[in-house]
């Protein structure tokens, strides 16, 4: 049979000539098809990969490990109680551990608890050793008295039945009984033998899921948040110190013979939290414990801004701070000055009442001689603490107050009458007043710096509210110099770092509030100027340096992991002027919250204590020619009589150009002229509105005074 082949290629050369030799095709595969045993072995690893990854196996694996982590977890505790119980060990740890928190006292009282322990035992033990011999007396002596009351009985039955037997009848009644607990024991004894073991396993079982003994991943989401809040003792600070991820200080703890009990020292309660000291091991450095933060509070079940960790002045050492769960988020009540209307304020020698400490200890805070920086991110409640201080010093009447309110929305709105200059705004030409305004304050600073030595001046505290609108003013001035900047030819630049120059020394003072600190919106030379620096909430650790310092910062200050919009008016204070417990750089403090109702409130007292204030909106620079007398006759406005101190004072808040360098002697001599002089009232010299009432109706108008 001839076979039918079908050419691959067609011949092209005619039949005549022979055809060429086929040439072989070569098809090369992209990728050769794996061995089928391969293939197997990749689709059962994925299977199974699949199959342990899977959420129904990893359930399963959970709840195996964790039931019998509770088995083993339970015969561990039972047996540890059990020695405990036998033996003095007990004793001997808390020996060891109040040895090494240096509490000998303690330690002394736990020697002689072991000892009376060991007497009491041995004590035991020697009576345990009598007793087989006292039981077989005891129970002789009980036999013969069991069965001579036994026979007793029996004679007086047999006595009223008149039947001899009768005699006998309690003690077989006696025999019967015990044959019937020994049937019932022995129908007992086979179940009992066979349940029991399970009974043990079950207790045990119980204990360790009381005790949560299984590891942290095995255990329900309900009983792994179930200590939080548990009190804090040494040993849950060592173990959460243990497991905080670093290796040297892991080991060391697992070297030490009192299981790292040598590293702490007493737990203190200090206000709605324990406060402890811990002395690190060699090689393991404050850094480390520091940069753990969120993970040592998650250990010792806490959130993170629960627990604060600072740098006291012993070397390796860190201060935990630990709050009670949930005591931080509870408010701390009203500030005193709403509470008491007596109170009153001394700018030199008093502190505002300005919060809590996280101990629950009142925080004070000394504005004297002191510029004060004040940052946070925005709605925080800066304004609300910066506010907070002037309404207490506004209560001390000698103190002249200058506001620039650079939001403009009312927050300062009851200092009018209070302040002699109030500018409430956020345009730039805000912004001219404002820098004006603090320019007329460093005039009013040179006239005091090279006034007479020993001259008393009274303060002048210059409130500057979001000043980063200031610092970002691109407005230029007549001269060319811009208003805004960070650099020498800043107006409101260098008046602000003229007055942290000298200010301080003749009780001029600049207060500032300002948003997000960065070099731009808070230059470097302004925010080391401040004395008192103090910081809500911000976003960044670089931005808390900026606010605060690197030492601060360094040393524990975290203004930037505070909560934002929980702890609104919580700030991180950098201060000489509170009271900060030794070794450390800073404090936090959970200011009072006075609100707008309170604050007129506070307002309304401080200008009472005065004699009234003529509150200017602008900045006003004076003209070259003024009328004396009708300015005094302004500033002394419904007052039948103010100090000449404070007329002085007021004419030049009036106009600092026309009478900044006016000297007493300047406005008697006006006052006489106009025949209007001073005179004293309770030993003080004073001016008289109706005397110079009378002067500007009966002068010549040709001759009125002028500066």
């Amino acid at each position: 049979m001839t076979e039918n082949v079908v050419p691959l290629f067609k011949d092209p050369t005619p039949d005549t000539e022979p055809a060429p030799a086929p040439v072989p095709l070569t098809v090369v595969p992209d990728k050769p098809e794996p061995a089928r045993p391969v293939r197997v072995f990749v689709r059962t690893r994925r299977a199974v990969v699949g199959a342990v990854k899977h959420d129904k196996t990893r359930t399963v694996a959970r709840v195996t490990v964790r039931h019998g982590a509770y088995l083993i977890g339970g015969t561990r505790i039972a047996a540890r109680r059990a020695w405990d119980g036998r033996t003095g060990a007990r004793y001997q740890r808390m020996m060891r551990a109040a040895e090494a928190a240096g509490n000998y006292e303690a330690a002394g009282e736990w020697e002689e608890r072991l000892h009376r322990f060991r007497a009491e035992r041995h004590k035991r033990r020697m009576d345990l050793l009598k007793a087989p011999q006292d039981m077989a007396k005891s129970a002789a002596v009980g036999t013969a008295t069991g069965i001579g009351a036994l026979i007793a009985v029996g004679v007086a039955l047999a006595i009223a039945t008149k039947d001899p037997w009768d005699v006998f009848t309690p003690l077989m009644a006696l025999v019967e009984l015990v044959r019937l607990l020994v049937v019932i024991v022995q129908m007992v004894w086979g179940p009992l033998v066979a349940v029991g073991p399970w009974l043990a396993l079950a207790g045990l079982w119980a204990l360790g899921r009381h005790q949560a003994a299984a590891p942290q991943w095995a255990l329900p989401a309900n009983t792994r948040t179930g200590d939080a809040g548990a009190p804090i003792t040494p040993s849950i600070v060592v173990t959460a110190l243990r497991d905080l991820g670093v290796a040297p200080l892991r080991n060391a703890i697992k070297d030490m013979g009192d299981a790292g009990a040598a590293m702490l020292g007493p737990i203190r309660i200090a206000g709605c939290g324990v406060e402890v000291d811990v002395t690190l091991p060699s090689g393991v450095s404050t850094n480390e414990v520091q940069a753990r933060r969120k993970k040592l509070a998650e250990n010792l079940s806490r959130h993170e801004h629960e627990v604060f960790i600072t740098i006291p002045e012993a070397a390796r050492t860190v201060r935990l701070w630990i709050a009670d769960s949930g005591a931080l988020d509870e408010p701390i009540g009203p500030s005193p000055l709403a509470l008491d209307e007596t109170m009153t304020a001394d700018y030199a020698k008093g502190r505002a009442p300005w919060g809590q400490d996280l101990r629950g200890d009142e925080a004070a805070l000394s504005l004297y001689q002191r510029h004060l920086l004040i940052t946070g991110k925005s709605n925080q409640g800066k304004t609300a603490a910066l506010r907070a201080l002037a309404l207490w010093l506004a209560l001390d009447r000698r103190v002249e107050f200058r506001i620039a309110d650079l939001k403009g929305v009312g927050d300062w709105a009851m200092f009018d009458g209070l302040a002699t200059v109030l500018i409430q705004g956020p345009t730039d030409d805000h912004v001219i007043d404002a820098t004006e305004m603090i320019e007329e304050a460093v005039a009013e600073m040179e006239r005091r710096v090279q006034a007479p030595p020993g001259t008393k001046f009274t303060p002048l505290i210059c409130v500057v509210d979001e000043a980063q609108v200031a610092f970002m003013c691109p407005v230029k001035g007549d001269d060319g110099r811009p208003y805004g900047g960070s650099k020498a030819t800043s107006r409101y630049f260098m008046a602000a770092r003229k007055i942290h120059n000298q200010g301080r020394a003749v009780d001029v003072l600049l207060w500032q509030g300002t948003q997000d600190p960065t070099d731009q919106n808070l230059p470097k030379l302004v925010r080391e100027g401040a004395h008192t620096r103090a910081s809500l909430v911000l976003g960044t650790e670089s931005q808390s340096r900026m606010a605060l310092g690197d030492s601060a910062v360094d040393g524990g200050a975290a203004p930037h992991l505070l909560r934002q919009g929980l702890d609104k008016g919580t700030v991180v204070v950098a201060s000489d002027g509170i009271k900060i417990p030794a070794g450390q750089p800073s404090i936090t403090v959970r200011t009072h919250y006075i609100d707008d109702t309170a604050a007129n409130q506070i307002a309304d007292r401080a200008r009472a204590l005065r004699d009234g204030v003529t509150t200017l909106t602008t900045a006003d620079h004076g003209e070259e020619e003024r009328d004396a007398l009708a300015d005094i006759a302004t500033v002394l406005g419904d007052n039948p009589r103010v100090l000449t101190a404070d007329v002085l004072k007021r004419l030049t808040t009036l106009s600092p150009a026309a009478y900044g360098a006016w000297t007493p002697g300047d406005l008697k001599r006006v006052l006489e002229d106009a025949g209007a002089e001073p005179y004293k009232s309770d030993g003080r010299m004073v001016v008289g509105r109706d005397r110079v009432a009378r002067a500007l109706t009966n002068r010549d108008t040709d001759g009125s005074a002028s500066a």
